[in-house]
Parts: structure tokens; sequence; C-alpha cells
């Protein structure tokens, strides 16, 4: 393993409040190499210089650490490149994680790292958002749903409210400048039945990036009409 990459991704972690085992450091770093190797195949990522994925992609990931516990059963929605997924996987394998994404060529290189890294605690499923919140077996069946950097805040709460259970609760990364996001999706976000409990602005270490993560907690059964069919969220934001 690199000493640079080693020294890097554990004094960012430190900042976090994460101490990664020499095991964990090895996971992060097979599967950084995983990504570069599947990258030149499939676009997975435009991030490519190594401290950057460091810090853009692994440790942005750990900044909702916190928000967790032991054995939550957590959806990544969207994971795109298995963010914030697998990172949360390396760093505690007793969340039951399922990675959702709906390009299968993605699923694959998903599934490539979960084998190569021995991963115990996770899943993928090929499939859109919509229908997953539809799916009587996946429906409001999590204690918590993330996503990282998929939609407009309107657009995401209908993605993520309708998998979350009640008294569970969405965590929405995203990056600066939110307000107008936040205003906007008010009334849906109350309409699917959340209620934004915390926003926390941060700045990622060693750096001038700005993140915002949202979390919002799920008060009550989302409406049965909602999701609504796949495509509708993101051409029609519901407004009020």
């Amino acid at each position: 393993m690199d000493i640079n990459f080693e020294n890097k991704m554990s004094k960012y972690a430190k900042e976090l409040n994460i101490e990664l085992s020499q095991k964990q450091l090895r996971e992060f770093y097979d599967y950084l190499n995983l990504l570069l190797e599947w990258n030149e195949k499939i676009n997975l990522t435009a991030i490519t210089e190594i401290n950057e994925i460091i810090l853009k992609h692994f440790i942005d990931s750990l900044t909702i650490a916190k928000y967790l516990k032991d054995s939550d059963n957590f959806v990544d929605v969207g994971t795109g490149a298995g963010f914030p997924g697998i990172p949360i996987a390396i760093w505690n394998n007793t969340i039951n994680i399922t990675l959702l994404d709906s390009l299968n060529k993605r699923i694959l290189f998903l599934n490539d790292v979960i084998n190569k890294l021995d991963l115990k605690n996770i899943k993928t499923i090929h499939g859109r958002a919509e229908e997953f919140g539809q799916n009587k077996q996946t429906r409001e069946k999590y204690d918590v749903v993330t996503s990282r950097a998929v939609a407009n805040l309107t657009t995401l709460s209908e993605y993520l409210l309708p998998i979350v259970k009640v008294g569970g609760k969405c965590i929405c990364m995203k990056g600066s400048n939110i307000d107008q996001e936040l205003d906007d999706a008010k009334f849906a976000i109350k309409e699917f039945g959340g209620e934004i409990k915390k926003i926390e602005k941060f700045v990622l270490p060693d750096s001038d990036i700005e993140r915002n993560i949202i979390i919002i907690n799920k008060m009550k059964e989302t409406p049965k009409k909602y999701p609504r069919k796949a495509g509708m969220p993101s051409k029609e934001p519901l407004r009020k």
C-alpha cells in the first residue's frame, strides 16, 4: 500500500473522529485501484487524481458516519461508483447496506468491489428509486436512506422518503448554496411524510470545499401515490 495514501486517508479520517485500522486502509486502497481500473472501461468518476479521490469520494462519504448506528438497515440510492455506501461498509461492518443504481454497468463494478474486498454486509440492486419505493418488499422498510449528488432536494425527497420507515431518517448529501433548494422542497418533504431535523454545513479537511448534510426525519407514512412513476419526480418536481 502506498504510504502517502495511508497517511492522508488516516489523517483525514481522524479529523472526522474515525480511526481506520490497517485492514480498513488496505480495503480503501484496493477500492481506489479498482475504481481507477474500471474507470478506463466505463465512466464512473471524473475525479481520477488520488488525493482528490481520497477527499472528495472517500472522506466525503464518511462525513455521514456519525448519523449512523450499528445494525442500521441502510440504502444508498443512486450509488454510482459506490459513494457513500462502500466507504460506510468498510468503516462499519455491522450496518446492513443496500446499493441501488439504475445502470447495470455500475452494478457489475460494485459487485466486483464487494467480492474482491470480501464485504459481507452489503448487496446491490439494479433498479430505479421510484420502483424501489413502490415495491411492497422495500417500501418503508429501512432505518436510513441516503443519496449523494443525485437530484435537487424536491426530487430527492420523493425518491428517499417512501423507502425509509416511520421513525427513520433520510441523509441528503449536498454541495454548497442549498438555500433555494431547501425553500423549494419544504412542501414536498412535508407531503411525503418528512420533516427537516438538521442541516449541517461544513468544509472538507484541508480544503475550501463546502458541503451540506440535510437530515430529514420520517414522521408519518408516505401517501401511497408517491413516488410517482419513473421519471416523473425529476421531470415535474412536486410543488405547492
